[in-house]
């Protein structure tokens, strides 16, 4: 599996409408061909940090999530959003196996 966990900072005014627009992304990814998981996380003790965790099939599924319309939409609503730049990290998923 092809996993990307991403990490975002949100700025406080934004964090309902942060919550909604991924939402709308995580109801579209999950129904993707190559699509494992796809979760939205939101931390415990500070609401505006939260965690992408994507799992994929493979590299291609991955990368044509990228460019389908739900996550263009997405990217582009949440940006102004964030407190800093989302930062993903590229992991190869061993258990369970794809």
């Amino acid at each position: 599996m092809h996993v990307t966990i991403v990490h975002v900072s949100v700025k406080p005014d934004a964090v309902e409408a942060f919550k909604q627009a991924c939402r709308g992304n995580h109801e579209q990814s999950i129904r993707e061909p190559g699509n494992r998981r796809f979760d939205v996380l939101q931390s415990a003790g500070d609401p505006t940090r939260f965690v992408l965790y994507e799992a994929y099939s493979d590299v291609q599924s991955a990368a044509a999530h990228k460019e389908t319309a739900h996550y263009l939409a997405w990217r582009d609503a949440v940006a102004p959003m964030m407190e800093r730049p989302r930062k993903g990290l590229v992991f190869n998923g061993l258990f369970p196996k794809g």
